[in-house]
């Protein structure tokens, strides 16, 4: 793994890798076993060069109270990459910055599930947070989508 970010930045711009396969490998994901949008989500980031592994749980709630979602954080799935939660419709940029930066964080959540996020494409967008889950319980913006 990347320690330095420069030498991650001339990997990068020598093309010898993209941004997602060179900071994560795999994430493992939990689904409720009858939502859809969880695998739309996982083929986006596996078009963005992640192995994702889905798992199906009729116990989600408690998943993700083992991996520290706030209720108000929640979404319809929680997964785990390097150390970190991933919980709802995160995009891979984010993921990846998330790997690149190594905050001392819990991981990152857009809580809902908002029309336009990743697995949640329809006709109709709306603006949406990807937030910061900190280890103290509070949280802050970590990007924003229009």
């Amino acid at each position: 793994m990347w320690k330095s970010k420069t030498g991650l930045a001339i990997i990068l711009a020598l093309g010898l890798m993209t941004p997602l396969t060179a900071l994560a490998q795999e994430i493992t994901a939990w689904r409720s076993p009858t939502c859809g949008c969880c695998q739309l989500w996982a083929k986006r980031l596996e078009a963005a060069g992640m192995k994702v592994t889905l798992l199906e749980s009729n116990d989600l709630p408690n998943i993700k109270k083992q991996h520290g979602v706030a209720p108000q954080l929640e979404s319809c799935h929680t997964a785990v990459v390097e150390g970190y939660t991933i919980e709802g419709h995160v995009p891979p940029r984010e993921i990846a910055r998330l790997l690149a930066e190594r905050p001392d964080a819990i991981g990152l959540s857009v809580p809902g599930m908002p029309a336009g996020s990743p697995g949640m494409e329809r006709d109709e967008t709306k603006p949406y947070d990807v937030v910061l889950m900190k280890r103290n319980g509070t949280t802050e913006v970590f990007a924003h989508y229009p």
